[in-house]
């Protein structure tokens, strides 16, 4: 049997959103505005796409995954939809969240320079993503929790719920696994090249990490520290923490192919989702 069609729908339930306005989403295709990947801007309502294997390869693992892009952006494609395709490949189910984004210009233009300016200053971006973090962790949460409750429809086991995420869709991973209920904790977690600009305090029901980046990260230390910090203080709690870290490869490398060893960091993550039980193999 081949795998059912991907379907979108409403993170939160209608009508439990305040007024956002108009202008839901702003679209960007690979062929405009000289991006080199799908984006998408102004997300003012999130929604989940849920991509599920076919029923001869489910295993009843799930992934909420979370593009990045700087906060203002979803790298939809490369750090979306071509994860969740891959993960179906393994029998996961795949949840492609569309988290509440920092409004941008509708212009492309004044969009790509201001997002610019924002992305070359640390103190600008500490302070837009602590100022966001309360409606990324909302909607994170939510994703998780609605997988749960859907858990039983969607073939799912409700103690096999992860969570992956990109850059600043690894701040949404690591905010999920730093401040949850029981109904909205994730089982794992994978932050990518993950962006996080404050303390870490962790729990002893702390899910287990795994975290991939290039060591020519455009963004250096931001990045470093980021996965330096995290690998620590899940040591710290012994709690079990796996690090790659690629020699090439730059930011942003998701499933984009790069003939670098970089490539295979998706291939690593699944051996240790196997390796932890989170992922039983067909």
């Amino acid at each position: 049997m081949t795998a059912p069609a991907p379907f979108r729908e409403l993170l939160w339930p209608a009508g439990s959103l305040p007024d956002v306005g108009p202008a839901e989403e702003t679209f960007v295709g690979l062929s405009q505005a000289g991006t080199p990947f799908g984006q998408v801007r102004n997300v003012r309502i999130p929604r989940i796409t849920v991509y599920q294997p076919a029923p001869s390869l489910a295993n009843g693992t799930a992934v909420v995954v979370c593009p990045g892009g700087g906060y203002h952006v979803l790298a939809i494609d490369h750090e979306g939809h071509d994860v969740a395709r891959w993960l179906n490949t393994k029998g996961i189910t795949a949840i492609v969240l569309e988290y509440r984004l920092i409004p941008s210009p509708a212009d492309p233009a004044q969009h790509a320079a201001e997002l610019s300016a924002k992305l070359s200053d640390p103190v600008v971006m500490r302070r837009l993503a602590a100022e966001h973090d309360p409606l990324m962790r909302a909607d994170v949460q939510q994703a998780i929790r609605r997988t749960r409750a859907m858990a039983a429809t969607w073939g799912i086991r409700p103690d096999r719920i992860g969570v992956m995420g990109f850059s600043a869709g690894g701040h949404v991973a690591i905010t999920a696994t730093l401040h949850h209920t029981a109904e909205c904790r994730p089982d794992f977690a994978a932050p990518i090249y993950p962006v996080w600009f404050e303390d870490i305090t962790i729990g002893a029901d702390a899910p287990p990490l795994f975290m991939a980046l290039a060591n020519n990260d455009e963004f250096g230390a931001l990045i470093f520290t980021t996965v330096r910090r995290m690998q620590e203080a899940w040591m710290a709690a012994a709690v079990p923490v796996e690090v790659h870290a690629y020699a090439g490869g730059g930011h942003g490398f998701g499933m984009m192919t790069r003939h670098l060893p970089c490539d295979g960091w998706i291939d690593r993550w699944y051996e240790w989702a196997v390796a932890i039980g989170m992922v039983t193999p067909r």
